[in-house]
């Protein structure tokens, strides 16, 4: 039995540490974290996998810190997954998210794991989706990924998430009007944190009116939900609970719930191809003559050569320093 297989068993068995060393195992090799994922694999996932997401500075991380607390109570074993920007000097990820977490950092039962974006356009990264299905496969109940919230593309929690929770708050003035557009039309659930602050009736009025209308969309035949929060207070925790666990059974009910699972799988092959392949060109890239190339074929097939000599490089070996 090599190292990783013996990561794997006491990762298995619950030990906190193995499960550490497995994460970051599969975040500095591709090779070793198809591994471990195939060594690890279940056909089945069992996790319900929340997806908390919403602009900067609306609490989330605070609000994610009161759902630990109550699942904890509940008896549930809870990963979380934050996806923190990279930084652009060190290339590791800003880990405030997990500082602000860190009083449930000792328990056994939570599982808190920053994981940088390393610029991936839609939010997630190969590391981030498979610790997904890691924590889903030594059996954690809750998985909780909170993503960045900046930008339209930040989506991809579309493909990972059972149930996706936007978070946003009063104050933002004109901006409200930016509401409508990308990591807005996602949501399952639409909460209004810092809800003890102003004009927090008006932001209600306008995404009240939006889901009513349809704006912001019906998914299926789930209509999204809209609730006042405060998580430094404390106050509408419970009962934002209650509404994700009735679109989990929602999702139960129709059948949806292992479609998502395929959706995440999917998404993670995907992100690990592409993960291959733009190591593989930077690699190449930085070897060629381009002046040769494109006077030899012009500038749409150099980029096909470009891309052949990728695919006949690729070998089994792959493995990122």
């Amino acid at each position: 039995m090599n190292n990783i297989d013996k990561l794997i068993e006491k990762a298995e068995a619950g030990d906190k540490a193995s499960l550490g060393r497995l994460l970051t195992i599969l975040e500095s090799s591709p090779r070793n974290a198809s591994y471990i994922l195939s060594k690890m694999y279940k056909d089945k996932g069992n996790a319900h996998v929340i997806g908390v997401t919403g602009i900067p500075g609306s609490g989330k991380s605070t609000l994610i810190s009161r759902l630990i607390s109550i699942y904890k109570a509940k008896g549930y074993k809870i990963g979380v997954i934050a996806i923190d920007p990279t930084s652009p000097l060190s290339r590791g990820a800003f880990l405030g998210d997990r500082i602000r977490m860190q009083e449930h950092a000792t328990d056994p039962n939570v599982f808190i794991r920053s994981v940088p974006t390393r610029g991936v356009k839609g939010g997630l990264s190969f590391s981030g989706v498979a610790m997904i299905e890691i924590f889903d496969m030594v059996g954690y109940d809750k998985i909780i990924v909170e993503s960045i919230g900046v930008g339209q593309t930040d989506i991809d929690i579309m493909n990972v998430a059972h149930t996706i929770v936007v978070v946003t708050t009063p104050g933002l003035g004109d901006d409200i009007q930016a509401l409508k557009a990308g990591v807005m039309e996602i949501g399952d659930i639409y909460v209004i944190n810092k809800s003890d602050k102003e004009n927090v009736d008006r932001v209600y009025a306008y995404l009240d009116f939006a889901l009513n209308t349809s704006e912001l969309g019906v998914k299926g035949g789930w209509r999204p939900k809209l609730l006042k929060t405060s998580a430094i207070l404390g106050h509408g925790i419970e009962n934002l609970v209650d509404v994700i666990e009735d679109h989990l059974k929602y999702l139960t009910d129709r059948g949806v719930f292992n479609k998502k699972i395929l959706s995440r799988r999917g998404l993670m092959i995907k992100l690990l191809a592409e993960k291959i392949f733009l190591y593989k060109l930077d690699s190449i890239f930085n070897e060629l003559d381009t002046r040769s190339l494109l006077n030899k074929y012009g500038l749409y097939n150099a980029s096909i050569k470009i891309i052949e000599n990728i695919i006949n490089s690729l070998d089994d070996n792959y493995s990122e320093e």
